[in-house]
């Protein structure tokens, strides 16, 4: 009998070791968001040091707080947006000087506005492509150049949508462009970076409660019946929660995932089944 076989290994002796990120460092962007202090939260009561970064200080700091409150990783704040690669590095930086290190990049930031192609300023539609896109692509240049320079097996997590897989006539022309991007960003990502270790994932949740879909929960017309009709595409009966989202993000940021990626992760009360 091969000895190996009554050998058992860590991971199935103790599977909650594949989620054990304690010490280790993240930097969020969007981190004043509904999904970006989701991630600052759940990551630092898991010993998770993180930098937030976004646009509006005060509410920077409101989640600085909160994440103070829980007493466990630290928390330090950036006060940026990625419209440059200028703005990157200073984020990064930033990461490093607060905890000497980066293990973990989840790109946060994003932005809609929604409009019919027809009806559209070009300006918008670039507004768009510029936050959901360049930004990332600015963030995943910063940041992997340090991971590949230092040796770190990294873990990126992008935030995609199935907006970027399916399309939709209420005025997406912009936002499903984006994360039609956003997806094949991560793929390509995933293969240029396998021979470092680093892994590169994105999660597409359909439609949930958070600053960007705000105006689907007012008196709008089309937020109205986008509502009304993503509802009815959702198997499971009911709109997404950031709650939701915590669960995958953290298995692609932990070492549950390490033979996981290039994979867009839908998160979507099984939208995307149907």
């Amino acid at each position: 009998m091969n000895e190996q076989a009554n050998v058992i290994s860590e991971p199935l002796r103790n599977p909650l070791s594949l989620f054990q990120v304690s010490g280790k460092s993240a930097l969020i962007t969007g981190g004043s968001g509904t999904f970006g202090r989701a991630m600052a939260l759940a990551l630092a009561a898991l010993g998770v040091n993180v930098t937030i970064a976004g646009s509006s200080q005060a509410e920077l700091d409101q989640v600085a707080d909160e994440v103070r409150s829980l007493g466990k990783g630290a928390v330090n704040v950036v006060r940026a947006r990625p419209d440059s690669l200028a703005d990157a590095d200073r984020m990064r930086d930033s990461a490093l000087s607060a905890f000497g290190r980066i293990d973990q990049l989840v790109i946060a930031s994003g932005y809609n506005k929604a409009g019919f192609i027809h009806e559209m300023k070009y300006e918008d539609w670039q507004a768009v492509m510029d936050a959901n896109v360049r930004g990332a692509w600015f963030m995943a240049k910063s940041v992997g150049a340090y991971f590949i320079d230092k040796s770190v097996k990294g873990k990126v997590l992008l935030m995609s949508s199935v907006r970027g897989r399916h399309g939709n006539y209420s005025g997406y022309t912009a936002y499903c462009t984006s994360k039609g991007a956003t997806d094949a960003l991560t793929r390509v990502l995933a293969t240029e970076w396998a021979r470092y270790g680093i892994t590169v994932n994105a999660i597409a949740p359909t439609v949930f409660r958070s600053k960007l879909t705000a105006w689907m929960f007012g008196d709008d017309e089309l937020g109205q019946a986008t509502k009304k009709r993503s509802l009815s595409r959702i198997p499971l009966g009911r709109l997404g929660e950031v709650e939701d989202l915590v669960g995958m993000a953290l298995y692609l940021l932990s070492p549950a995932s390490d033979f996981c990626t290039g994979q867009v992760m839908y998160v979507d009360g099984g939208y995307t089944a149907g």
